[in-house]
């Protein structure tokens, strides 16, 4: 540990934080038995309530840092110990008390990246909607239908930024009257909030909740589950409320109501992954299934965990920005299990589980085995063909 002056201090942080949380633990041990980590390491949950319980975890290990806030333990417990939030106090003090294993660091850089411009990729906020050029895209005004906010992969990571211009590309075919902000919006703040950095998280939230008001916004779409989630339940913590839509959600509407029309055939057998802030955090398993359904020809499979029970990708909570030892990695279990279904492509709705799906598939040597699509790159073949630009 570094820069601690008193131990005792930490402690006394640990029992204020915890509070109630950790002391209505009976150590069943529930949690452990569906965290994902004990698939590829030991790991315990349950030993660090127990020790947090009474004071004594040491925040300074990489215990406290694995968990990906993927929910499982929370939807198992039987005494609503909210390990998630348990976890997260563990953190804000590490943070506080500038106490992080090797591992941790590098999330320096990012608080610095989101601090300075808006984003944890270190790309300049200027550019923050460059992935939209050559799309007919506009800037967002009051009265406008609907504010599209892609999230900072798909506005700066070369992969999602073709999610972000398949989602201008679908709404533009469904005559949707949409903008965006581009520079004057900040990253959503739900990882760095989940890394401890509460003063960070509440600096990114207020700049959003300013640009929205500011701008007339009242329904926002967005591509990532992470920013949904943030949005329609943390950002209330501020006295705000805006209507919140998931693209899978809107795409069921698209469809629902006549406005998007699907015109072509995908004969290829997929299977899909319900990202944990989507599903297991917001109960949304059908919309994303039901718009696949529609696709003619299209035969979608199930893998061996699925819906409530889905395999987390290992990008929540953070970890989307710590390096994880490849036989650590939750992805490569998942495109195990993909390809045991016999599917040709994994589709999912979420940013972080792409980027680590597409890592696997190519240290697995999986490139010719599997693709990996967002539901949009699905959706954007069977109504426009090869239009994207």
């Amino acid at each position: 540990m570094e820069n601690v002056a008193d131990y005792k201090e930490i402690i006394d942080a640990i029992k204020e934080e915890g509070g109630d949380a950790f002391k209505r633990c009976y150590q069943c041990g529930l949690c452990d038995t569906v965290c994902p980590w004990n698939n590829v390491i030991k790991f315990s949950m349950r030993k660090i309530v127990r020790e947090a319980t009474f004071g004594m975890s040491d925040i300074g290990t990489e215990d406290i840092w694995r968990c990906t806030s993927c929910g499982k333990c929370v939807q198992r417990c039987p005494r609503d110990v909210q390990q998630i939030t348990s976890v997260m106090s563990l953190r804000k003090i590490a943070t506080e008390y500038k106490v992080f294993p090797t591992s941790v660091r590098p999330i320096r850089t990012i608080r610095s990246s989101l601090a300075s411009e808006g984003n944890p990729l270190n790309e300049k906020r200027e550019s923050r909607a460059d992935w939209a050029e050559g799309l007919d895209v506009k800037t967002f005004e009051e009265g406008m239908e609907i504010l599209y906010f892609p999230g900072c992969y798909p506005s700066y990571d070369p992969r999602l930024k073709k999610v972000a211009r398949a989602t201008v590309n679908i709404l533009n075919r469904a005559g949707v009257e949409f903008g965006i902000l581009g520079p004057e919006v900040n990253c959503c703040g739900e990882s760095i909030r989940k890394t401890g950095d509460e003063e960070l998280f509440k600096r990114l939230a207020t700049g959003n909740i300013k640009a929205f008001i500011d701008h007339g916004v009242k329904k926002i779409l967005v591509s990532s589950p992470h920013c949904y989630h943030t949005f329609k339940n943390e950002y209330p913590e501020f006295m705000v409320n805006f209507e919140i839509v998931h693209i899978t959600q809107y795409l069921f509407e698209l469809i629902n109501e006549g406005r998007l029309k699907i015109k072509k055939e995908f004969a290829k057998k997929i299977t899909y992954h319900d990202p944990c802030y989507l599903g297991r955090h917001n109960g949304i398993y059908d919309e994303p299934r039901e718009v696949l359904k529609k696709v003619p020809g299209l035969e979608l499979v199930e893998m061996a965990e699925s819906r409530e029970d889905s395999l987390c990708c290992g990008g929540g909570g953070g970890r989307i920005w710590m390096e994880t030892p490849k036989n650590e990695r939750f992805s490569d279990l998942r495109l195990k299990q993909a390809v045991d279904t016999g599917a040709e492509e994994l589709v999912t709705a979420c940013p972080y589980c792409i980027t680590n799906f597409e890592d696997s598939r190519l240290t697995m040597e999986y490139e010719d085995v599997l693709k990996i699509k967002d539901i949009t790159e699905v959706i954007q073949e069977v109504i426009s063909g090869n239009e994207e630009t």
